[in-house]
């Protein structure tokens, strides 16, 4: 399959500096991808895409991703209603990692448990053990 996306470049300073993007996918074909509501920045979700995934969701402003247990593409919200609309992506500085700014739409969860956010729990230290507090 040919890659739609160009090699990674070896030269440090143009790879953090330069205008051309060239995602570093990691030996299993992924990238970690954040995920955060383009109006309120809270963190929703933390997932993979593969290339296929990046592909579409620039293509059709619909975020998708790479199910690891399922192993499968996931246009996320299909089943649900709840579509996430992607308003910016940003990469860091070696471009092995994604952010995405999204609208969700629907009711608005992003969580398959029905929260509007995957990251519902607190963990803290009780006792010498960790424990987690829902919200």
């Amino acid at each position: 399959m040919t890659s739609h996306f160009p090699e990674p470049n070896t030269d440090k300073a143009e790879n953090e500096e330069g205008a051309i993007f060239a995602p570093r996918f990691d030996a299993a074909g992924l990238i970690t991808a954040v995920v955060t509501d383009a109006g309120d920045g809270m963190l929703l979700m933390v997932a993979h895409m593969n290339e296929e995934a990046l592909r579409l969701t620039l293509e059709t402003g619909i975020a998708h991703y790479w199910s690891r247990s399922r192993k499968t593409l996931w246009k996320k919200g299909e089943t649900s209603g709840n579509l996430q609309t992607v308003t910016e992506i940003r990469t860091d500085c070696d471009q092995d990692a994604l952010w995405l700014k999204v609208k969700v739409a629907g009711d608005g969860p992003t969580c398959h448990t029905g929260r509007r956010s995957c990251f519902y729990r607190t963990i803290s230290a009780k006792d010498g053990a960790a424990v987690l507090t829902k919200d």
